[in-house]
């Protein structure tokens, strides 16, 4: 399992942005997923506010992952992602957009649907119930990006910083496809 730093909400966040937009994808496994590849759509129906960032950051400070799980539970969706391989997809709780000299830069963060067999036989991975995305989106229309399916979020105190272990291998995005609605 890897275990990445990344600051949960990030610094600085853009200005609120009404459009809507839909973008799609490639993911391509890493590690034990090598050569798996499906297709996503992201579709961003607005962006959070600035209450909706202190809410997941006051949730954090006050009760860990399982504070931030709950209050992103409460939240209305800022849009959905779907994976080809299945399903109607996910609603996504938490969407900005942060300053970026590489084009247009996108953070995800939402809680994890849980498989009725990962509650019932109590399984590791239900500890991971967060899932987050970080895509860039460049001018000429490519762009670069990482999924992490299934995370579990701690503060390192030494660091002040927040990291993110991963339950599953992280996936890149490629082939990236974007159109305004």
């Amino acid at each position: 399992m890897s275990s990445l730093l990344l600051l949960l909400m990030g610094m600085g966040a853009t200005a609120q942005n009404k459009e809507r937009m839909t973008i799609q994808a490639t993911a391509s496994g890493t590690s034990t997923q090598l050569g798996k590849m499906v297709d996503v759509t992201i579709y961003i129906e607005q962006f959070s506010t600035p209450d909706d960032k202190q809410t997941l950051i006051d949730a954090f400070k006050k009760s860990g992952q399982d504070g931030l799980v709950k209050a992103l539970e409460d939240m209305k969706p800022k849009g959905r992602i779907r994976f080809s391989s299945g399903g109607v997809g996910n609603d996504v709780k938490f969407i900005i957009e942060l300053p970026s000299d590489k084009g247009r830069r996108f953070r995800l963060v939402t809680d994890r649907n849980l498989a009725f067999a990962e509650i019932y036989q109590s399984t590791r991975s239900e500890n991971y119930n967060v899932g987050a995305m970080e895509l860039t989106l460049t001018p000429d229309g490519k762009g670069s990006g990482r999924v992490l399916p299934a995370c579990s979020l701690t503060v390192n105190k030494k660091k002040q910083q927040v990291e993110i272990e991963t339950f599953q291998n992280p996936w890149n995005l490629s082939n990236f496809r974007v159109s305004n609605d």
